[in-house]
């Protein structure tokens, strides 16, 4: 997730869910779609992440070799599964940076379901946490719907985003470079970006001043959690990640969150479990952000939260 000097904003829960605000404890349960994704795939994808990054001078930065050894480990992945594949070249910084988009075949190709996260790290560390979480998630829900024979009605396309952590750069070319048509054919775009913090909150991106159509995307991850007993805030994450990109175009958003450098309150820690008064995230940005700053809980939660809305949104 992209640093900048903001907290991150709460709504209050108990507002009315049709308006937009409110928590996932008055989100009617749902009918739970999509396969259990079994965490220690999740985490067996962070454990190559990390080993990319410590060969590659300790991360996987916008530029250095540990990206782009990323991006060509998770495309040979998707290869061998059978989706379609490019690699999406942009200059940042003087640096060549680079975007995977991974189709899956089939599916209305008027109305299509993206599902993304950035796959760069910042300089300082590997960034497993920031974001090789929502990259491992994603990448396990995409070899899924191979794995499950998931037909989707509606068109899969999953992408992992480059120099996200210089200003969102990957996923605004990319949107850019859409024609108007391209982009009126995306229903919707769900963003994952660190879900597996080790003192875990359960964030759901709020609809609220979001495009026409997130308020539905809010509501389907809402559900998902209400339907496992977990509690969830409402968050605005603003202009921190990529789903500003997609937002700013007009584009229906979502996602979930874990967690960064604020602090846990009290009544966080009581309703979610961790520590009160340290922040979500302590290696945020840091060299600490390693495999072994994971919650296991939080990831495996937020990878099934992922392929819940994917089915439920593409199906």
């Amino acid at each position: 997730m992209k640093l900048r000097t903001i907290s991150t904003a709460l709504v209050v829960t108990g507002a009315l869910l049709g308006s937009g605000l409110g928590s996932a404890t008055a989100a009617p349960p749902s009918t739970l779609a999509g396969p259990d994704i079994p965490v220690s795939a999740v985490q067996a994808d962070l454990g190559r992440l990390q080993s990319i990054a410590t060969a590659n001078g300790g991360n996987r930065a916008h530029g250095r070799p540990g990206y782009l050894a990323s991006v060509n480990w998770v495309k040979s992945k998707l290869d061998a599964a059978g989706f379609t594949t490019r690699v999406q070249s942009f200059t940042s910084s003087g640096a060549t940076g680079y975007n995977l988009i991974a189709d899956w075949p089939g599916g209305d190709l008027n109305n299509v379901v993206m599902a993304g996260g950035h796959l760069d790290s910042v300089s300082a560390g590997p960034g497993i946490n920031d974001n090789g979480t929502g990259s491992a998630g994603l990448l396990e829900v995409a070899l899924a719907v191979r794995s499950s024979g998931f037909q989707p009605t509606k068109h899969l396309r999953f992408a992992w985003w480059g120099a996200e952590e210089l200003g969102l750069v990957g996923s605004t070319y990319y949107v850019n470079s859409l024609s108007t048509t391209d982009r009126s054919r995306i229903d919707a775009y769900l963003n994952f970006d660190m879900i597996g913090s080790p003192n875990p909150g359960y964030f759901v991106y709020s609809a609220s001043g979001q495009p026409s159509g997130s308020l539905a995307l809010q509501q389907t991850l809402q559900g998902y959690f209400g339907s496992i007993g977990v509690p969830t805030e409402l968050t605005s994450v603003g202009g921190r990640s990529d789903h500003a990109a997609f937002a700013r175009a007009g584009i229906p958003v979502g996602g979930t969150f874990t967690g960064a450098e604020g602090i846990k309150t009290s009544a966080q820690a009581q309703k979610w479990g961790g520590s009160a008064g340290v922040a979500f995230d302590r290696c945020y940005h840091r060299s600490c952000d390693t495999s072994s700053n994971v919650n296991a809980t939080a990831l495996d939660r937020n990878t099934d939260a992922i392929a819940h809305a994917v089915w439920t949104l593409a199906a």
